[in-house]
């Protein structure tokens, strides 16, 4: 009898986690299915929270505890602790899934032949009010996908699927060692940023796995009023931008301590472009600010990549 893994990493959200295990345990799914917490050095009561689960009607639930702080880790905790199962799908812990979650995705890996599989998220903003300059086009940044109604099946970067809601068979993992999610895109804690989902979708695409995305296999994610500030998209942008910079782009000969100067006019121009809209009061002026934001990171970045390969030689 094949079985699935569901793998949550957490980090002191226990007050989420019940209402979240009992959604998982009302599902119905071909296949038996266990839920796997990955505490990530939580100081709430997490551990006591997932003991009383434990104890109740439904799949079974356990829990590790991974001691190195960031949520690669705790994904790479989770692949390590789902080798014995054949399906392992991941779902955040400020998350709820929708109806037939668990059984669309099992039918995609089972009986579609998909080796990872996608689905949609939707945006939950919960008791709280959305601000009116939070726009639609924005919620992307909060990992909303909806790609539609019909599955299909993904083979370039135009429609990624993230770690909120996906799955894999472990065939993947088991067969492929080397791929796991890359600790530099770290993120700790309740910090901003991360990225390493998306990596890891850009090396399955290079790998030419199988990759469905399947509608029904669907999470309300339950957004936080700290991340719903114009503060925190110009941050994660920043964030992103200096990861870019720093693992990505590509070296140059002719530098400023480490930066190519035409990241230094970028940003100049994508400065003079913010300050435009915002003082004729323009709309999308929050999306160019944060455009700016990635080129001032990028150029950290590159910053940041000099010094590491200076310190790299002086070491040697």
């Amino acid at each position: 009898m094949k079985k699935l893994t569901v793998a949550i990493c957490s980090y002191n959200r226990a007050q989420r986690l019940p209402e979240l295990i009992r959604a998982l345990r009302a599902q119905s799914c071909s296949v038996p299915f266990e839920i796997l917490i990955i505490d990530n050095n939580s100081t709430d009561n997490t551990q006591t929270v997932v003991a009383e689960l434990s104890h109740d009607e439904g799949a079974p639930v356990r829990s590790v505890i991974e001691n190195e702080q960031g949520i690669p880790f705790a994904r790479n905790r989770a692949i390590a602790e789902c080798l014995h199962s054949d399906y392992m799908l991941f779902i955040d812990d400020d998350e709820l899934p929708w109806p037939h979650t668990l059984e669309s995705a099992v039918h995609s890996l089972d009986v579609e032949g998909a080796e990872c599989v996608g689905g949609r998220v939707n945006i939950n903003f919960g008791a709280y009010i959305r601000p009116n300059w939070l726009t639609d086009d924005l919620l992307p940044f909060y990992a909303e996908i909806n790609y539609g109604t019909k599955p299909f099946w993904i083979d370039d970067a135009s429609t990624p699927v993230w770690t909120s809601i996906v799955a894999y068979n472990m065939d993947l993992f088991r067969n492929n060692p080397d791929l796991r999610f890359d600790y530099r895109y770290n993120r700790r804690g309740k910090g901003i940023g991360g990225g390493e989902d998306g990596i890891l979708f850009q090396e399955l695409l290079k790998r030419k796995v199988k990759i469905r995305y399947q509608p029904d296999m669907a999470v309300d994610h339950f957004v936080e009023d700290w991340k719903m500030k114009r503060s925190y998209f110009l941050k994660l942008h920043f964030i992103a931008g200096r990861k870019y910079g720093q693992f990505q782009m590509d070296d140059y000969d002719r530098t400023i301590l480490g930066v190519p100067p035409f990241m230094i006019r970028q940003l100049l121009q994508q400065i003079g472009k913010t300050l435009n809209l915002y003082l004729r009061n323009k709309p999308g002026a929050l999306r160019q600010a944060m455009n700016a934001s990635h080129a001032m990171g990028s150029i950290w970045g590159k910053f940041l990549a000099r010094n590491e390969k200076k310190h790299t030689a002086d070491a040697a």
